[in-house]
């Protein structure tokens, strides 16, 4: 496997060279911490967003 990447045709290669430096390093990868809970913050978020939305447009209403 060449060290540099001079005589690359295409992206072809690059992707791949990519992709394997990825799995690579994945296996340095730690998890977050709490990542069990992502699901639940993100419906939280969305939830929140919509009530900050609703609240918006009514101000806007009344403003008019």
């Amino acid at each position: 496997m060449p060290a540099t990447p001079e005589h690359w045709q295409d992206g072809t290669m690059a992707l791949r060279r990519c992709a394997a430096g990825m799995v690579e390093a994945g296996k340095q990868f730690r998890r977050v911490n709490g990542y069990l809970h992502l699901p639940a913050l993100r419906a939280a978020l969305e939830a929140a967003r919509t009530v900050t939305e609703s609240c918006n447009d009514q101000e806007e209403v009344e403003a008019a």
